[in-house]
């Protein structure tokens, strides 16, 4: 597990160390959104494998659709719940 301060040093973890089975990415982070982070991997293949939940207090539809056309797996909005992050780690797994 590795836990990054912002967009850039999560993306630089991903370049050095390879593909996380899952991120979890804020969309407002410092530095990097997680929106430019998603796009940052997704333009590089060798990263396909890679599961990305967008986390984000936005509930609009335009920002949802704006992550998941990015290459986000899925969306969480906060607050959310165990149950409702272990749904989407489970929606997750049907996509593999």
């Amino acid at each position: 597990m590795f836990e990054a301060c912002n967009g850039r040093e999560a993306l630089d973890w991903v370049k050095s160390s390879g593909p996380a089975d899952v991120a979890l990415v804020d969309w407002n982070m410092p530095e990097m959104s997680g929106y430019d982070f998603i796009c940052a991997v997704r333009s590089d293949t060798s990263y396909d494998s890679m599961r990305i939940v967008m986390v984000t207090t936005d509930t609009e539809l335009p920002q949802m659709t704006k992550a998941l056309t990015a290459g986000a797996d899925e969306y969480i909005m906060k607050p959310f719940t165990r149950e409702a992050l272990q749904e989407k780690l489970a929606l997750l797994q049907t996509k593999i």
